[in-house]
């Protein structure tokens, strides 16, 4: 079970846009930073096929300018 954490910088002025998109996908937890215009994800999927199924809808959010991995774990059964 893939774990990661990532810091997700949206582009100028689609904070908010970027916040909702997020938000509103089940395999994140998401906290928005109150002193900065940045965003912690965390994401957990069951195996990498999901995985890589969720980087593919990361890569296609338009708000997002980076997302930076801060930590990742792996569970093997």
């Amino acid at each position: 079970m893939p774990i990661k954490s990532y810091l997700a910088y949206p582009v100028k002025g689609k904070r908010q846009e970027l916040l909702n998109v997020l938000q509103n996908m089940e395999e994140c937890e998401v906290v928005p930073a109150e002193n900065h215009d940045v965003i912690v994800v965390v994401s957990e999927t069951s195996n990498g096929k999901e995985e890589d199924i969720l980087q593919e809808k990361l890569n296609a959010i338009e708000s997002l300018q980076m997302l930076s991995m801060v930590s990742g774990f792996e569970t093997r059964n």
